[in-house]
């Protein structure tokens, strides 16, 4: 219980401290915004999906990139408490260690809750419609934080090894665009080339970005899913990925930063 309290009292000075500077929440809205746009009126105009209008099949793509690229928060933000010296101050407090980690984590699945709100809010506004069921769509929402939440461990043991803000980002750019973008996520990958095109399909962005388009409705009847089981079973390769990262991630992320206490 202890745990859970520290955690609870951490993940909501991460919060105030959004709340307080507003930049962090605005640009973490605007680019998602603008991908949106970018990708619905420019590339959109260009780019032809059979079967689904190109909007509908973009917003799935869009949630898993932004909600990927949100994680990385978690990083630079552990780094930047590393680089300040708050954890000096975290470290003659009375409270878990594990607490600061894990209310790191927590704090950023409510930015990505409100960022996922608002660009589903643009989305509608650019035409994208869900057309499954009030359950369905709560579980591709659930699905996509879940993954989200999963991927900001990662970042965490990320910002904790690196320990510079600046590098962190730079090292998560250089890892999280090609990932994003050797995908499904913006286009059908079945004109790829041999190898991007089978780098794509075990992708796990691939998998997330396919289970959303099915939970939200907005798959096409006109091209088939690719026969390879991540695409055929997404949600639950989907749900494979989560658990293993977290299974690796959170014991490696908490040892981390007891090293850093202690070092």
């Amino acid at each position: 219980m202890r745990i859970l309290h520290d955690s609870a009292i951490v993940a909501k000075r991460n919060l105030i401290k959004v709340k307080r500077v507003p930049d962090l929440l605005v640009f973490s809205t605007l680019s998602p915004i603008m991908f949106v746009l970018l990708f619905a009126y420019v590339f959109g105009s260009a780019i032809a999906v059979p079967g689904v209008s190109y909007k509908e099949f973009l917003m799935a793509g869009i949630f898993v990139q932004t909600v990927i690229f949100g994680a990385t928060i978690t990083g630079t933000s552990l780094a930047e408490d590393l680089q300040k010296g708050v954890m000096d101050r975290f470290r003659s407090l009375p409270m878990a260690r594990s607490a600061v980690v894990v209310g790191r984590t927590a704090a950023d699945v409510g930015t990505n809750v409100l960022t996922v709100v608002i660009m589903s809010l643009t989305g509608l506004i650019v035409g994208w419609r869900i057309h499954s069921s009030v359950f369905e769509a709560a579980a591709a929402y659930a699905l996509l934080l879940l993954f989200a939440y999963a991927m900001s461990w990662l970042m965490a043991v990320v910002g904790l090894t690196v320990k510079t803000p600046e590098v962190v980002n730079n090292a998560s750019f250089i890892v999280i665009f090609p990932l994003t973008f050797i995908a499904n996520t913006f286009v059908p990958s079945d004109n790829f080339p041999t190898v991007l095109r089978t780098l794509a399909e075990w992708n796990p962005v691939s998998a997330v970005t396919q289970a959303a388009r099915e939970l939200f409705g907005n798959t096409s009847p006109v091209v088939p899913v690719a026969d390879v089981w991540p695409l055929q079973h997404p949600v639950l390769y989907t749900l494979v990925w989560v658990v293993l990262l977290l299974a690796v991630c959170v014991p490696l992320a908490v040892r981390k930063y007891e090293r850093t206490l202690v070092a």
